[in-house]
């Protein structure tokens, strides 16, 4: 009976469509190994690719030469990330419009993490835009732009209830957001609720799951504690005793996110949206046991 699950099937990557998430570099040796990540990734035609805006727009000009050359050297379509963290409207604004000179046509909208770094304590610029909703109307007067904006399945750790979290997407939506990517999970049972409530608040954009590899488990779950994502003993347990290992940390990581992966395909799920730490190793493989290969220019897959 198993040869019959939905994930098994051959032809399953003709039905998933990935999307990718970068950062830009800070060193010679960082753009190295994205540029590296890049190439290795961009045969598999991913929807877009996301750059990162960094805390407090502190990478804001490198956010903008990164997609400059993803423009310019690939074919790949970017979508910038845009926050209002430190800036006044008219600032937010200028940026949008260089974006725009650049020829990007997608935006991640953001409220941003302060500059101090997620989990601290968030004021708005007082001639800012305060938060993800009122960026998303920004993007909007000034075009038509396909328009993402972040969830949070286990709520935002600064919302006081999941009610107030769900009304502040629903919100970006009334403004013109068209999906929303949730932040990074490792229970789907949770990401199932959190649909199932965005549903009965009658918001109907895709959730597309964010899928985070664990390349560090000590990485991931310092920086989870900070972003109120919670990290489950059972996945704790799979890295143990691996902290000086990480050929087998990356083989049981792969398997880890591509289960992740296979179950959520299972329930429904056909967006996936990784977040690849510059890094090509895990999506890759994980777009591989999912169906997704390189494709020439006819789109027959080809060899890896």
């Amino acid at each position: 009976m198993n040869q019959y699950r939905f994930s098994r099937r051959a032809d399953l990557g003709d039905s998933i469509r990935v999307s990718f998430e970068f950062f830009p570099p800070k060193t010679d040796d960082m753009e190295t190994r994205l540029w590296e990540t890049v190439t290795r990734l961009q045969p598999l035609h991913p929807h877009f690719v996301s750059v990162t805006y960094g805390a407090g727009g502190s990478t804001r000009e490198r956010t903008a030469r990164t997609v400059a050359r993803i423009i310019r050297e690939t074919s790949l379509a970017p979508a910038a990330h845009l926050t209002c963290i430190d800036a006044t409207r008219e600032e937010v604004d200028a940026v949008i419009r260089q974006f725009v000179e650049l020829g990007v046509k997608r935006f991640v909208a953001l409220r941003g993490d302060p500059a101090a770094g997620a989990g601290t304590g968030y004021r708005p610029h007082p001639d800012g835009y305060a938060n993800g909703a009122e960026m998303v109307a920004a993007l909007r007067r000034q075009g038509d732009f396909d328009i993402s904006v972040s969830a949070y399945p286990e709520k935002h750790p600064e919302s006081p209830d999941f009610a107030t979290d769900i009304d502040m997407l629903k919100r970006k939506v009334d403004n013109g957001a068209t999906r929303a990517i949730t932040q990074f999970f490792f229970d789907n049972d949770v990401y199932e609720r959190y649909v199932e409530r965005v549903r009965r608040a009658g918001i109907y954009i895709p959730i597309v799951p964010g899928i985070l590899p664990v390349h560090n488990i000590g990485q991931v779950v310092n920086f989870s504690a900070r972003a109120g994502a919670h990290v489950p003993l059972w996945l704790r347990e799979r890295f143990a005793g691996l902290e000086n290992d990480p050929q087998t940390h990356a083989l049981v990581a792969a398997a880890v996110a591509a289960e992740q992966v296979h179950d959520l395909v299972e329930r429904g799920v056909s967006d996936f949206h990784f977040y690849t730490m510059n890094r090509s190793d895990l999506a890759f493989a994980v777009c591989h046991m999912i169906g997704i290969r390189p494709r020439n220019g006819n789109g027959a897959s080809v060899a890896a």
